[in-house]
């Protein structure tokens, strides 16, 4: 199919070409969130549009075909038609021209006046001549008129001179095919009269020939009216519907009878032409027009692509015409270009058309995509405010109800809650400052109690001293008495131990007194 064939190249570019592009995206189309999502829309439009093109590229491709085949077909249809009407028009004039010359045909002269009439009446004539057998007139051995235009190549219906001749060709004309053929058989038909002649410097012929009867039926001569192939070509090719197409007419040995290039009229076969190119299938579509079939053929010539409509040429039955067949074929030829030339520009345009299409489509889904983005790039600037410090950056209010919309919202909502912990945090800091002062004075205040009691201990320290010395000699001095001893003096050491005792107990009784209140005034402060 079109689309598995002709498109697949569109295929092969978007999936190996696109794909590893979109993977290595500039900076700026990376960045850009409307960029990325234009361009995923106009891919995913572009793989849509190259499937829905290829099917209907492919499905009009053949619409076209079968139209421009339908054409070809009538086109060849009225060529052959048109063709068959000219041939028609000097048939019929000859037919005139013989039911009025039969009551003067014992006057030779008036023969150049007939002929000459005819000529002149019929624009497709270029000349026309009457060959009488030798010997049907006493006074002459052979006589023969030959009245043709001076310019026979010229345009029809543009009058040009008018020339008498008494022969034709450069051999007797009773050895001349377009003389002897219907002499012997008897019947009207058309065929070549430079058969067997030097056609160098003549101008390619169809003749018409009609046998002359005399008042016994028997055959007195012949009426041969001729057509210039050249001319017959000129006006089939001004009847062409394509600008490069052309129509050839072959007769049954595949002589060209109708055919754009003149030097090949009458010249060169088609199937010798066909072999000389060495294309098979021209050659293949010469061998089946000449078997008469009717059909279309592909083939190559000089490195164009044409295709070649042909079909046996038959002429129209009438009343009076001999009903014998002729054994040409008709064919037109059409470059590809021109079957498909319709194809090709609405190919053209709608590639244009597509290109430019998802253009407008990028650019529109980017301005459209830039403007319902524009709430995102200012909260997006708003988060960067935010996230610097300044949590008060305004947030404007938003009346959508999209996700969007909603999203500003939330933001709003999130900068509120963002704002009201903050504030919470500034008054936690305040009270944690307040606690730490307060932590700090208590802190100094315990270490200049420390340092109190340190000296306090210090003191008391220094003060049991004495008394712990002064009970320390007394009891040394007891442990030495004996009998002899003085009961007093015993008594005074024993007083005195008992008077430094009574000293270190109220310092200790002062000292835990002190602890205690201590004690108490850290329960009562916590």
């Amino acid at each position: 199919m079109y689309f598995l064939t002709n498109n697949s190249y569109s295929y092969r570019f978007f999936f190996v070409f696109l794909r590893p592009n979109m993977l290595r995206m500039p900076k700026f189309i990376s960045r850009a969130l409307s960029v990325r999502i234009s361009l995923m829309v106009v891919f995913s439009m572009a793989i849509l549009l190259v499937v829905t093109m290829s099917i209907m590229l492919h499905y009009s491709k053949k619409a076209v075909r079968e139209e421009s085949f339908h054409k070809a077909v009538q086109t060849l249809e009225g060529t052959v038609s048109n063709i068959d009407n000219i041939l028609l028009s000097v048939e019929q004039s000859a037919g005139n021209m013989y039911f009025s010359l039969l009551p003067y045909l014992d006057n030779p002269d008036i023969m150049y006046t007939y002929c000459r009439k005819l000529v002149e009446t019929n624009p497709y004539v270029v000349g026309c001549a009457i060959a009488f057998k030798p010997g049907y007139y006493q006074s002459r051995d052979k006589f023969m008129v030959y009245v043709h235009r001076a310019d026979s190549a010229g345009v029809p219906y543009v009058s040009s001179f008018i020339v008498n001749e008494k022969e034709f060709g450069n051999r007797p004309y009773t050895e001349q095919s377009w003389f002897t053929t219907p002499m012997a058989s008897g019947k009207s038909e058309w065929l070549n009269p430079l058969v067997g002649m030097e056609k160098a410097h003549m101008e390619p012929l169809l003749t018409f020939c009609l046998p002359l009867r005399g008042k016994d039926h028997s055959i007195i001569g012949v009426i041969g009216v001729n057509i210039s192939l050249s001319q017959l070509s000129r006006i089939i090719s001004a009847t062409k519907t394509s600008k490069n197409s052309y129509c050839v007419l072959l007769d049954c040995d595949g002589t060209f009878i109708v055919h754009p290039f003149g030097n090949k009229l009458m010249r060169e076969t088609a199937l010798a032409l066909s072999r000389k190119m060495g294309d098979e299938a021209a050659t293949d579509a010469v061998e089946t027009m000449l078997s008469g079939e009717a059909g279309y053929r592909k083939f190559r010539l000089e490195g164009n692509e044409l295709y070649g409509f042909f079909k046996p040429f038959k002429r129209v039955s009438i009343t009076g015409r001999p009903p014998t067949e002729l054994g040409w074929s008709a064919a037109i030829v059409y470059p590809e270009a021109d079957i498909l030339g319709e194809y090709n520009n609405l190919l053209y345009y709608m590639h244009a058309i597509a290109i430019i299409g998802l253009l407008l489509l990028f650019f529109l889904c980017r301005t459209v995509i830039r403007h319902r983005l524009n709430p995102l790039i200012m909260l997006s600037e708003k988060a960067k405010l935010i996230a610097e410090g300044n949590y008060n950056a305004p947030i404007p209010d938003s009346n959508k109800l999209d996700e969007i919309g909603r999203l500003q919202k939330n933001f709003q909502l999130m900068q509120q809650s963002l704002n009201n912990q903050m504030s919470e945090l500034d008054k936690l800091k305040i009270t944690m400052q307040g606690r730490s002062e307060v932590l700090r004075i208590a802190y100094r205040q315990a270490r200049k109690a420390q340092r109190m009691k340190m000296a306090f201990l210090h003191n008391m320290t220094n003060q049991m001293v004495a008394p712990a010395k002064a009970i320390f000699r007394n009891v040394s001095a007891l442990t030495e008495t004996d009998s002899t001893t003085d009961k007093k003096e015993i008594v005074r050491l024993v007083n005195e131990i008992h008077e430094y005792s009574k000293t270190i107990t109220e310092q200790l009784n002062s000292f835990i007194s002190m602890s205690d209140e201590e004690r108490r005034k850290e329960a009562d402060h916590v």
